[in-house]
């Protein structure tokens, strides 16, 4: 059924792919880190921005699985990164009402990092005007594959199986828009199943200098669209 939506983001998923910190850094002869740090001051004014607009969930794409490859330096300055972020900004989460999740493996981070996670989740468990979830160490592919494992066995042992999405270690939440940022167009192995009926905005604005402005820019954009799910227009409406 074609759907349309409001300019204020009451009660949407929005997820964003946060790229462009090291070439952001790059175009100002900065060491790539410095990228990342100007990065997570705006992980903080979106988080501010989306609960001010009333979104119910908020996923950033913080750390794929493939960034592992990077060099060791670089991996290394991020994980300090994310859990001196993490430690930092869990008051502030729990003040706002915000709940925080960690979506991806857990097995492969460092203890400082994996602490302040758990740490951070305990802290800010109650909130509930708006659900942050970073993705760490993540892999769509795999989240698939290892609900398909579950599923599978599962099914096996005769019992009867949970649905496929629920498998998921995401949760599998149904993505209403994604957003990239730092103008490269790809979804890069995030949120593949949860994006199956998103609508897409993609911005040449590199994530150290996303603000509230291009959020509600992405939102209006969202609104300014109907969403079909497969079926015709509503009547009266462009094909």
């Amino acid at each position: 059924m074609a759907q349309s939506r409001s300019t204020a983001g009451q009660g949407l998923h929005v997820a964003i792919i946060m790229d462009g910190n090291g070439r952001w850094a790059q175009a100002r002869g900065l060491p790539r880190v410095f990228g990342h740090v100007a990065g997570a001051r705006a992980v903080r004014r979106c988080v501010r921005t989306a609960g001010a607009l009333g979104l119910r969930t908020l996923t950033l794409f913080a750390f794929s699985s493939a960034n592992w490859m990077r060099p060791a330096p670089e991996v290394d300055a991020l994980c300090a990164l994310m859990t001196r972020h993490l430690r930092e900004e869990q008051a502030r989460l729990r003040a706002a009402g915000v709940r925080l999740e960690v979506i991806g493996r857990r097995d492969r981070l460092p203890g400082e990092l994996l602490e302040a996670i758990e740490e951070a989740e305990r802290q800010t468990s109650t909130g509930t005007q708006l659900c942050l979830r970073l993705a760490i160490d993540y892999s769509s592919r795999e989240s698939i594959l290892g609900a398909a494992r579950r599923f599978h066995v599962e099914t096996a042992r005769g019992g009867a199986p949970a649905g496929f999405g629920r498998l998921l270690a995401t949760g599998a939440e149904d993505v209403d828009l994604l957003i990239r940022t730092g103008g490269e167009q790809r979804l890069s192995d995030f949120l593949l199943w949860e994006c199956a009926w998103a609508e897409l905005h993609f911005t040449r604005v590199a994530w150290p200098d996303f603000g509230a402005r291009e959020l509600r820019r992405a939102l209006r954009s969202f609104a300014a669209r109907e969403r079909r799910f497969g079926a015709l227009p509503e009547k009266g409406s462009a094909a």
